[in-house]
């Protein structure tokens, strides 16, 4: 059993790669834009090939690490520090064309995703057994919760501090918090014991490890559900910057929204971790997309039927962020399960290559997301800094909040049809111990 002090230890590297993923997810698009200015349209697509490369790396990182058998802790701690410089950079190199961004953006997201998916896939070494992994997420998730609140508040007042211009101000205020992300990671790599798998689960051939992923019911239906989660998430945390500048016309509002939003869902992860643990993973998701189709119906009804905009949404929102946090947790917990679940049916033993493809079909959501809110908004005529039309206001506000209710509801409808019920994943571990031995692929 892995220590308490190496626990906490662990977890704490969500936080230190929630400074990062958060900053890119929450602003980056947000500083394309508004900051540097560039058509809505334009950066929706810098931002989606990003994204969509994050999702290349993520599969080629599982594919790498799955065929070498290379030690998670060693990628982890050979790659922080560039990974941390190349974070800078998605800031601050190529600001005057549009290829200089994309190059800056796939640097990053390239390191990202080589210390990242290495650090999903350890979690599942950690412990054989479903409830401790579900608890184990709930504390990784609990520090990357943190990690979105500081950034919320954090991002934008560093780089009023550190600079008078915006276009400077990001890319200082992104070394600071290099600064403070990159030692974290390193301890953690270095004092994190790493139990190792089974040599003979090494250096196989990807092909048949990929096709049992693809005739793995539980895998695959937790990707749907998990990308329309993802997708939702990030159209409203995204669109919360130009919902509160544009419409509500309170900006400063909009910073302390998403640091209220991350703050409330480190404080609900705590009881999400509980409810799964009780409930199962399956059950505590189903009853997180309730929370966030109420919550973004309220906000959407209350939108138009009061007279103060921001007061009538920041609650609303507030509630859906919480749900987001318990469909995160459960697409976690549910990942390592539904893998034994497959192991189970006979399939081949698959570890950092589907995390990797797990990763890459959550990025493509991501990517799909951005698009949307640049075209959408440029569709609708939108100019940064300016006072927006009707029009565009109200694509604004059915973007943040219709567009994730849509996205919820294909998430719940896939994860209602998983396999793992509450009894399957109690009784994961003693299947796996009488389950009959699989011949290598």
């Amino acid at each position: 059993m892995i220590a308490r002090r190496s626990i906490l230890l662990f977890a704490s590297g969500d936080f230190a790669f929630n400074l990062y993923w958060q900053s890119i997810n929450l602003y980056l698009l947000f500083f394309y834009i508004d900051v540097l200015a560039l058509p809505p349209a334009t950066a929706g697509l810098v931002f989606m090939v990003g994204a969509l490369w994050d999702g290349v790396a993520d599969l080629l990182t599982g594919i790498f690490a799955e065929r070498t058998g290379v030690s998670y802790a060693r990628m982890i701690g050979w790659l922080t520090v560039p990974l941390g410089m190349g974070f800078v950079w998605a800031f601050w190199g190529g600001m005057t064309s549009v290829g200089g961004l994309i190059a800056a953006q796939v640097l990053f997201r390239s390191f990202y995703a080589a210390t990242n998916v290495p650090y999903a896939a350890w979690t599942g070494r950690l412990s054989a057994h479903s409830a401790t992994r579900t608890m184990l997420t709930g504390l990784r998730m609990t520090f990357g919760a943190a990690a979105a609140a500081a950034v919320a508040m954090g991002l934008p007042a560093l780089a009023r501090l550190t600079a008078s211009s915006p276009v400077l101000g990001y890319p200082r205020a992104a070394a600071i918090l290099a600064g403070l992300a990159t030692p974290i990671l390193l301890l953690m790599a270095w004092r994190v014991p790493e139990p190792r798998r089974p040599a003979q689960q090494t250096r196989r051939a990807e092909g048949p490890k990929l096709a049992a992923l693809l005739r793995n019911r539980a895998f695959m239906l937790l990707n749907i559900a998990a990308a329309a989660g993802g997708a939702a998430a990030a159209l409203l945390v995204q669109s919360v910057p130009y919902y509160f500048r544009y419409v509500a016309h309170d900006p400063g509002r909009g910073a302390q929204a998403l640091a209220a939003m991350g703050v409330a869902s480190a404080l609900a992860l705590p009881l999400w971790t509980a409810l799964a643990t009780r409930i199962g993973a399956r059950a505590a998701w189903l009853a997180a997309t309730a929370l966030a189709l109420a919550s973004l119906a309220a906000a959407f009804v209350l939108g138009h039927t009061t007279a103060d905009p921001t007061l009538s949404t920041v609650v609303p929102i507030i509630l859906a962020a919480i749900a987001f946090a318990g469909i995160n947790l459960t697409a976690w917990s549910l990942l390592p399960d539904s893998l034994d679940w497959g192991e189970i049916q006979g399939q081949p033993k698959v570890e950092a290559l589907a995390f990797g493809a797990f990763a890459f079909l959550q990025k493509a959501a991501l990517a799909g997301a951005g698009m949307a809110i640049g075209a959408v908004y440029a569709s609708n005529g939108f100019n940064a800094g300016v006072t927006q039309t009707a029009g565009t206001i109200a694509s604004i506000r059915w973007l943040m909040l219709a567009g994730p209710g849509i996205l919820i509801l294909a998430s719940a409808l896939a994860i209602a049809a998983h396999p793992l019920r509450r009894d399957t994943l109690a009784t994961l571990g003693s299947r796996r111990d009488t389950a009959p031995a699989v011949r290598p692929a």
